[in-house]
């Protein structure tokens, strides 16, 4: 996980801070406006017709929003507040115009040793991420470098602004990806693209990483957050006991084989027969009605 390199920094020198979350302004774009609990390093906001969707905004963009510990420490308190609230049905964590995260802040472990990230368990808040059982999306603006393409990775589904850039540079300051570059991006976009990011630390834009199936989809910048938020909505249309069950079984195809990813898919397919809104979702199919979800 690593921040851009010297040359790169000077094309990111200028910042804009870019306003996003809950009403729309005169020129259609998404305003964000924080709630309690107050953060240093992040904005929190529930929006959506429902007020079902959770939106954790990383707000440090005199540092394109670079990932120091700070910062981790409260998104995974989001995350987590999120997760066990029943009545939020999807998560989007986003940022800002300029950069979604530019990286890690280097000036923060410039100084570390071996010794120091073993006992300390450095990256160990980037789980509450990776742990949560509702669905995130990363709404990825601007620069998702090092650290920041890592986060977005660790969501489970990435839409981008069309003006987005992804990459992994931190071989350009001597070291490699620690917070799962090297294993997740293979997965994504195939052993030789992945080997390619990783050993020459160049960027690809948003329409090569739809193209690779690093993105799911591309937006205008101005449009983003608006398309997030309805394909959470979409989400919580269904119930979110089977939506999380759903997202375990797909996991579950990424750390596996595909055998034992068929057998866990089964079962949990069969669990699906223990519930409440399986049976509720039947009957509304065959009885031509909308199905009342009850998360039991």
């Amino acid at each position: 996980m690593s921040s851009v390199s010297s040359a790169t920094r000077v094309l990111l020198s200028k910042n804009v801070i870019f306003n996003s979350g809950r009403a729309l302004s005169n020129t259609g774009r998404i305003k964000f406006y924080s709630t309690a609990p107050q953060y240093e390093n992040i904005k929190v906001e529930v929006v959506g017709q429902k007020k079902n969707v959770g939106i954790i905004q990383l707000n440090r963009p005199k540092a394109l929003n670079a990932l120091c510990k700070p910062l981790f420490q409260e998104l995974g308190k989001a995350v987590r507040d999120f997760d066990k609230d029943e009545t939020i049905s999807a998560i989007i964590i986003t940022g800002n115009e300029k950069a979604f995260a530019a990286g890690a802040d280097i000036k923060e472990m410039q100084n570390n040793t071996y010794s120091t990230n073993q006992k300390a368990g450095f990256l160990q808040e980037w789980e509450d991420v990776s742990n949560c059982g509702k669905p995130i999306i990363a709404a990825v603006n601007g620069f998702a470098l090092g650290g920041g393409c890592e986060l977005a990775m660790l969501c489970d589904i990435i839409y981008a602004g069309e003006k987005a850039k992804f990459g992994q540079p931190e071989i350009n300051i001597g070291t490699i990806p620690g917070a799962g570059g090297t294993q997740r991006l293979p997965r994504y976009v195939g052993k030789s693209k992945a080997m390619e990011i990783v050993l020459t630390g160049n960027f690809i834009d948003a329409q090569e990483a739809e193209k690779m199936g690093l993105v799911s989809r591309v937006f205008p910048v101005e449009k983003l957050l608006e398309e997030s938020i309805k394909l959470a909505e979409r989400i919580g249309t269904h119930s979110p006991l089977i939506v999380k069950m759903a997202k375990q079984a797909v996991n579950q195809a990424y750390e596996t084989t595909l055998k034992s990813g068929l057998q866990f898919e089964k079962s949990l397919f069969y669990g699906t027969f223990a519930t409440a809104d399986r049976q509720e979702g039947m009957n509304a199919f065959i009885e031509k009605r909308a199905p009342n979800f009850k998360n039991e």
